[in-house]
């Protein structure tokens, strides 16, 4: 069915980037629905950024301007450029589409760490 696989999280420090990718396959699946989520330590799981169905982007504001959500298509694969890394980024990033995101079905991540 749907297969989400997140890579490139790692270690940087303060003001650092890192690009992170969610590797998308299945049958019943739409680049579109992808998504970002994080989960920092002491908070529930987030929304970070997705599409919206007008093929827009939109973002929470604690990544405003620092985090940029992108697709290929041809690759069957979501992006997520992180900028100006802070601290308080450091958790563990997911992708995810709305059918398994509303059954609470979640990969494994791939994790941020922003040292000081």
């Amino acid at each position: 069915q749907v297969q989400l696989v997140e890579s490139g999280g790692g270690l940087v420090q303060t003001g650092g980037s890192l690009r992170l990718s969610c590797a998308a396959s299945g049958r019943i699946f739409s680049i579109n629905a992808v998504g970002w989520y994080r989960q920092v330590p002491g908070k529930q799981r987030e929304l970070v950024a997705h599409f919206t169905n007008g093929g827009a982007t939109n973002y929470a504001d604690f990544v405003k301007g620092r985090f940029t959500i992108s697709r290929d298509n041809a690759k069957n694969t979501v992006y997520l450029e992180m900028n100006s890394l802070k601290p308080e980024d450091t958790g563990v990033y997911y992708c995810n589409t709305d059918p398994l995101v509303r059954l609470n079905i979640w990969g494994q991540g791939t994790q941020v760490t922003v040292s000081s």
